[in-house]
């Protein structure tokens, strides 16, 4: 049978150069599935020291001297560096080969065999190796395949994942990309079983130790992703390969060497490792507030990727800005700057990156003796330096960033809380800016946002304040501002006139023309109710 990549000593037998020299197998047949690697036909006494290991060797036995003894080192040489097999023709040199040949073969465990007619070395050595090319071949093939499907993946917006899902499947096997120093960044399993569905807690079973990364278990496979800069030798990151569903062969390693040449030009891309990881933290998140992970999961995964809470309440929270806000690479800047800038808050914080929705999903832990408010004051602060350090958050921008906070929750209740905090944070845009937004308030924004495309809600606005916008778009003073304040301060019109700039007798003349205009009586608790309603609906209108 074949090897992979190659052929095995049994197969070297049955092919038709030395199956018809009519070979007999004198020692080693448990053997015979040895890979022969090369094929070396000589009759020099040193021919030993000629070897490197792997070669089946072709020989009449005139290297192999006249006395016992020094037939039994001759062959104990070529076992020593370990060749697949030793294949003697008979003819003038041997009849048949001398009891202290087969003897020593014997001891060595060395494949031993005789061909009892002339056969062409040549033809074999060509028949043979034309065999091993095409194993070979076939590899690079198999291998080539993979490549090609990890750079289409890549040419059709795929990144990380997609070519370690690609590989994955290839070797029906978890593969890692982690740091240098052993930081899993991306994990990628089969799709399919246990391994499939969980490989981080493969992960931090094989390779979460120290221990463990500096010995890996037998069988893995290394590949080192290189970094930028021609001829610094700089390693970017590493790529895993486990053995866990079934072993790893040279065409896996070929793969994914072939694999991290493309992952190189990828994280490039990306420019920082640590986008690369707040990507899959983010996608942790995500998949969390989306329930594609499961709530009892969940910690488990968390802690692969470093946060570990305890039994301390979690806090999600979301920083929301323009995707088109941040240029390529920023993310990176943005990941690291929040990261140091929680590092003060005193808080266990796992931060995500989302750049194509234009998010920063987070959990922290709300440590004992810790309010919501005060954590959410700290946080906000943290999060808004850190997008000034990355320079997105400037003053005058049209898109500002916006932090929601949502309720303090258990595990079981964590992902609703982030998939509230990511919806508010949509529906806050365009409210009036502060620190922090607590998405239970969001509420109502929350459900006129989601009815945005609804014809109704557009006739709603019209009926409820159309005139005044009609009348601010041709008259002034604008209306549309005094009724918000007013509104605002809950008719309070003292508090209304200061936030205005305007005396009293200026407001209560805007405010009787705006109940003229509108044919309503804002004294009127359910017509105060329809109009803040139809405010904060405009802003979903068109």
């Amino acid at each position: 049978m074949k090897t992979e990549g190659g052929i095995t000593v049994r197969r070297a037998l049955e092919l038709p150069g030395l199956r018809g020299g009519l070979p007999e197998v004198l020692t080693g047949e448990d053997r015979l599935d040895r890979e022969v690697r090369w094929v070396h036909a000589g009759e020099a006494p040193n021919i030993p020291a000629l070897l490197k290991g792997g070669e089946l060797l072709l020989t009449t036995g005139l290297g192999l001297g006249s006395r016992p003894a020094d037939q039994r080192a001759f062959v104990r040489r070529l076992a020593d560096r370990g060749i697949a097999a030793l294949v003697v023709e008979l003819g003038p040199r041997f009849g048949r080969l001398p009891p202290a040949i087969v003897e020593a073969a014997g001891s060595a465990g060395l494949p031993l065999v005789q061909l009892h007619r002339e056969v062409p070395f040549v033809a074999v050595t060509e028949e043979i190796h034309t065999e091993i090319v095409n194993g070979h071949y076939a590899l690079l093939r198999r291998a080539e395949e993979v490549h090609r499907r990890c750079t289409r993946a890549v040419l059709d917006g795929g990144g990380v994942p997609q070519v370690l899902g690609i590989l994955a499947d290839f070797a029906a096997n978890p593969v890692f990309l982690e740091t240098p120093d052993g930081r899993l960044l991306y994990a990628a399993g089969t799709g399919t079983g246990a391994v499939g569905a969980d490989p981080l807690q493969v992960w931090e079973g094989l390779r979460g130790d120290r221990a463990a990364r500096e010995s890996p278990p037998a069988g893995t496979v290394l590949v080192e992703v290189p970094g930028s800069g021609p001829g610094t030798g700089a390693v970017r990151a590493r790529l895993v390969l486990l053995a866990v569903s079934g072993p790893l062969l040279a065409v896996h390693r070929m793969a994914a060497e072939r694999a991290a040449g493309i992952l190189a030009v990828v994280l490039m891309q990306a420019r920082q490792e640590e986008e690369v990881a707040a990507r899959g933290r983010g996608d942790f998140l995500t998949d969390l507030a989306e329930g594609r992970i499961r709530p009892e999961d969940a910690p488990a995964q968390a802690g692969v990727l470093g946060f570990r809470p305890g039994g301390d309440p979690l806090l999600p929270v979301v920083m929301r800005l323009s995707p088109d806000s941040a240029p390529s690479g920023s993310w990176a800047l943005l990941a690291r700057a929040v990261t140091e800038e929680l590092a003060a808050v005193g808080a266990p914080a796992l931060v995500g990156v989302r750049p194509v929705e234009g998010r920063v999903p987070l959990l922290l832990a709300l440590r004992p003796g810790m309010t919501r408010t005060a954590l959410a004051d700290r946080v906000a602060q943290a999060l808004r330096a850190g997008a000034a350090r990355a320079g997105l958050d400037r003053a005058g921008d049209r898109t500002p960033v916006v932090v929601v906070v949502a309720a303090s929750a258990v595990w079981a209740a964590a992902g609703a809380g982030l998939r509230h905090a990511v919806e508010a944070a949509t529906a806050a845009q365009g409210l009036q800016e502060r620190p922090w937004y607590d998405a239970r308030r969001l509420d109502i924004d929350l459900l006129l946002w989601r009815l945005r495309d609804h014809p109704d809600l557009e006739s709603f606005v019209d009926r409820a304040i159309g005139p005044l916008r009609e009348h601010d778009r041709t008259g002034r003073p604008a209306l549309l501002p005094t009724l918000e304040a007013y509104l605002a301060h809950a008719g309070r019109k003292a508090e209304a006139a200061r936030d205005l700039h305007l005396n009293r007798q200026t407001l209560y003349n805007r405010l009787a023309r705006i109940g003229e205009l509108l044919g309503t009586d804002l004294d009127d608790p359910e017509s105060v109710l329809a109009l803040s309603l139809a405010l904060r609906a405009r802003r979903h209108t068109g």
